[in-house]
């Protein structure tokens, strides 16, 4: 009935408009024109109903598009400077969500998104190695409703490593090697492994996932068109290293000359213009030291890089140049990212059905912090951005990417755990470029999917209840979703959303808890200990309570 009710709002409310603001067509006596706009009115109110009976609309076709590393700004449509313009019609033709949340990581969040639990009642943060017998990933659950799915991209789900076998996928193309975007080692197609790249051979891995997705995407237009389909598209883009197409890197090598300073300052000008955001701008944190990598990769790296987030000014010129380069290269692949994703979205109107496609777009967590080598080694003399490099893009940037928010990539912090949300369904979202901020988390997306689709978000036999809440009222209206709390847990980091209110500890900072009202100061800037302890200590003990209650259901 989800599906109806959506796509019939704007006529469900005129229907209602029309029965009160019209008694007097009766009372004057034409009691035919009174009739038949009772008529209208009835149709209008009954047609959810009966939208479901022999004449239901076909049930639409899913795109969930994932960004790897993608701050909350790093699009156009949420601030960014970045050419991101097919994103940017998506939000323009649907909404926006300001608060929704990842798990802070890449693994948990992917494992969220596909069994509909948090990571830590299935085992995905601390990883476990298998899933609970229970747990029933989304295709599992679309297939029982007439779907087909397919996957393209990344997976990182080490508890189900097999995309098709265990995933419940019908075809895959899965890119397991992120470290190589110009030659990977490791993928596979439909759970067999392909032979590795070759260097010479024009392959870049942006590009390949899109290729492997319309594939999917024709076969299915061909094969399988009277059935729905369901497509999960994970690029690895921007994940370090930072590699793209040369091309794409001369298009941004002076748009970030200014600094991270200027551009942060420019793009939270941006969001409050579009509406994105109303608090305060986060300061940076020079403290903070990259989270991964060591002094011997600084060494490596070269001169220019930087493990914290400095202010600009105080960097040496060879610093400057180093570090703008790198910010280009990183916006080289998101707007690559963007180019690929209008390719999909291309074909998917090719098939005419885009008009009936969910097309959402979202992040696996905040930008990152992280400078390290690994995989290939990283050669300083080589192009910057060229396959022979290992560069990423490090707090400074990290700060800009996550604009206005405190803190990156595996910290709980605003940060950390906050991503853009595009939802698009021309068919039935009447939703225009709207801002929603109603509070989501990646739990909620299969609740959400499986109810359009026409399902439910019911518990398999054994299996606890899903945590997350269905989306649909929020699509159609900018209407808070009723909850208790929102969970947090990684790496040491806690935290827990309750209303507007969040305590949020980091192991960086000795796991001291700190209390804001995100309503008034999203960014985390003024804690609320001192003036509100019975409310911090309350917040503590029900995340201690939570944290219990999570970790009892894997079994």
């Amino acid at each position: 009935m989800t599906v109806a009710v959506i796509g019939h709002q704007e006529l469900i409310s005129s229907a209602l408009s029309c029965r009160i603001n019209h008694p007097r067509a009766c009372a004057a006596g034409r009691a035919l024109a009174c009739n038949l706009l009772q008529l209208l009115c009835l149709l209008a109110l009954l047609m959810p109903l009966l939208a479901f009976g022999q004449s239901s609309p076909p049930q639409p076709n899913i795109l969930l598009i994932l960004a790897d590393d993608l701050g909350y700004s790093d699009i156009g449509s949420y601030g960014g400077e970045i050419d991101t313009p097919n994103l940017d019609k998506l939000a323009a033709g649907g909404v926006r969500f300001t608060s929704f949340y990842n798990t802070a990581r890449c693994w948990p969040t992917r494992g969220a998104i596909m069994a509909g639990y948090y990571p830590q009642q299935i085992g995905m943060d601390p990883q476990k190695g298998s899933f609970p017998s229970w747990v029933k990933l989304l295709p599992h659950r679309l297939s029982q409703l007439g779907y087909r799915s397919y996957h393209s991209g990344k997976w990182h789900l080490g508890n189900a490593p097999r995309v098709v076998a265990d995933g419940g996928f019908a075809r895959s193309y899965h890119l397991a090697d992120g470290g190589r975007y110009f030659s990977p080692r490791i993928h596979f197609l439909d759970d067999k492994p392909l032979p590795p790249v070759d260097p010479n051979a024009g392959f870049y891995s942006t590009i390949a996932i899109a290729d492997h997705a319309i594939s999917f995407l024709k076969e299915h237009a061909g094969k399988h068109a009277a059935a729905p389909f369901f497509l999960y598209v994970a690029f690895n883009a921007p994940h370090f290293p930072l590699q793209a197409l040369p091309e794409d890197i001369a298009i941004y090598r002076d748009r970030y000359k200014s600094g991270w300073d200027v551009i942060r300052a420019q793009r939270f000008d941006r969001q409050k213009q579009l509406g994105i955001t109303t608090g305060p701008l986060s300061k940076l944190e020079p403290q903070i030291i990259a989270p991964s990598g060591s002094e011997a990769d600084l060494e490596i790296l070269g001169p220019g890089e930087l493990r914290q987030a400095l202010p600009w000014a105080s960097l040496t010129d060879e610093q400057k140049a180093f570090q703008s380069e790198k910010f280009a290269i990183h916006a080289a692949m998101i707007d690559r990212m963007d180019r690929e994703i209008g390719r999909i979205l291309e074909q998917v109107r090719a098939m005419n059905a885009l008009e009936n496609t969910i097309v959402l777009f979202l992040s696996d967590n905040g930008g990152s912090a992280e400078i390290m080598v690994r995989g290939a080694g990283h050669d300083k003399t080589a192009p910057m951005g060229s396959s022979a490099t290992h560069l990423g893009i490090g707090p400074g940037w990290s700060s800009v990417s996550n604009t206005p928010f405190r803190r990156h990539k595996i910290w709980v912090h605003e940060g950390g755990i906050s991503t853009p949300l595009i939802v698009n369904w021309p068919q039935g979202l009447a939703a225009q470029g709207e801002i929603r901020h109603a509070v989501g988390h990646v739990i909620d997306l299969a609740p959400t999917l499986l109810a359009l689709a026409g399902g439910t978000a019911e518990a398999v036999e054994g299996a606890p209840p899903m945590p997350g809440k269905s989306l649909v009222p929020a699509l159609a209206k900018d209407v808070a979703i009723d909850r208790e709390y929102l969970y947090f847990n990684h790496a040491g980091n806690r935290a827990l959303r309750m209303g507007d209110y969040k305590v949020v500890s980091a192991a960086l900072d000795g796991n001291r808890w700190e209390l804001y009202n995100l309503a008034a100061d999203r960014s985390e800037e003024s804690s609320l200990n001192e003036k509100e302890p019975d409310r911090l200590q309350r917040m503590i003990d029900k995340w201690e309570a939570v944290t219990t209650e999570l970790e009892s259901h894997y079994r």
